[in-house]
């Protein structure tokens, strides 16, 4: 994307106009800066184009111009102030029971940037970044700058700004029953695949979705149900410690971002393509799983037994 090519595309077009495009990269999430024009007043803010959670991936400018265009009208203080007070509302009738993170969303609630150090002084929480989450896996959109002056702090800090749109889908994590968390283990015979070794305590273990949540879309999210056949199981799932876990979402979060594909143990090594995501292969959603393929992360049992077996032929 090309801010010049941006602006000289809108060159006619006084009512829109872009200021700068953002990366937020450790959510995996661009953002265009804008200025948009209306009779009474502006408004000003970042809107994402790259947010897989409402399922927005634009590539070309010429998209981006008619996104933009389409959401204008959004935007006017009118509407903003229904979509507010229709969603402030809802929160007092349907989400009674998200306390914690209610007061995030009540200081985004007020059409304007909202730090997340000031918020945190008020509720005393330790954990904002999940708050967030939180509010992003209920539908809606936040646009977010971690180099904002605030007055109150007398310094640089995280800003979050709720963007007023119709929300997208609720996303999140999959779950599953302890009932099935048992079977799971059980049917992966409580290997963690990174050592390959059997695990006594399984407590430490975690199910990972061999399939990376950085590339689901609203449509890839399951339901689990506690009688998922033997197969199923093996097909979704491997078991991992929760540090190996964690690794494996950064590995998958810069392949998302670079197109390169991760390889554990430092061992340049795919069954199935190369170190390259393929040019064939959608970015998000339930197909872009085959991308995923061959490499040592997402099915780290098969990698292992494949790169054995190449080491075999060598002999």
């Amino acid at each position: 994307m090309e801010l010049v090519k941006l602006q000289k595309l809108l060159e006619d077009e006084k009512s829109i106009i872009i200021l700068d495009l953002r990366e937020h990269s450790k959510a995996s999430e661009l953002y265009v800066d804008v200025e948009f024009i209306y009779e009474e007043e502006s408004w000003k803010g970042s809107i994402p184009y790259r947010y897989r959670r409402a399922g927005l991936d634009i590539n070309t400018e010429e998209e981006l111009i008619e996104y933009l265009k389409k959401i204008y009208p959004s935007l006017e203080k009118e509407n903003r102030n229904i979509w507010y007070k229709k969603e402030l509302e809802e929160w007092e009738s349907i989400h009674k029971d998200k306390n914690v993170t209610k007061p995030y969303f009540d200081a985004m609630a007020k059409d304007t940037w909202s730090c997340r150090k000031c918020v945190d002084k008020i509720t005393k929480s330790s954990n904002n970044a999940r708050r967030i989450q939180d509010i992003k896996e209920m539908g809606y959109q936040l646009s977010t700058n971690t180099k904002v002056f605030c007055n109150k702090c007398d310094s640089k800090t995280t800003h979050d700004l709720l963007i007023p749109l119709e929300k997208a889908e609720p996303t999140g994590y999959e779950t599953w029953s302890p009932k099935l968390r048992t079977r799971i283990l059980k049917v992966l015979e409580h290997l963690d695949v990174y050592e390959d070794k059997i695990v006594a305590k399984s407590k430490h273990m975690i199910p990972d979705h061999k399939f990376s949540e950085i590339r689901w879309d609203k449509d890839t999210k399951e339901i689990n149900p506690d009688d998922m056949s033997d197969e199923e199981i093996k097909s979704k799932f491997q078991l991992l410690t929760n540090q190996r876990n964690q690794q494996k979402r950064e590995v998958c979060r810069q392949c998302y971002q670079t197109g390169k594909r991760g390889y554990p143990f430092g061992i340049k090594y795919w069954y199935k393509g190369d170190k390259n995501w393929s040019t064939e292969m959608p970015t998000v959603g339930k197909e872009a799983e085959q991308g995923c393929v061959g490499c040592g992360w997402y099915d780290m049992k098969t990698w292992r037994e494949s790169l054995n077996q190449t080491l075999s032929k060598l002999k």
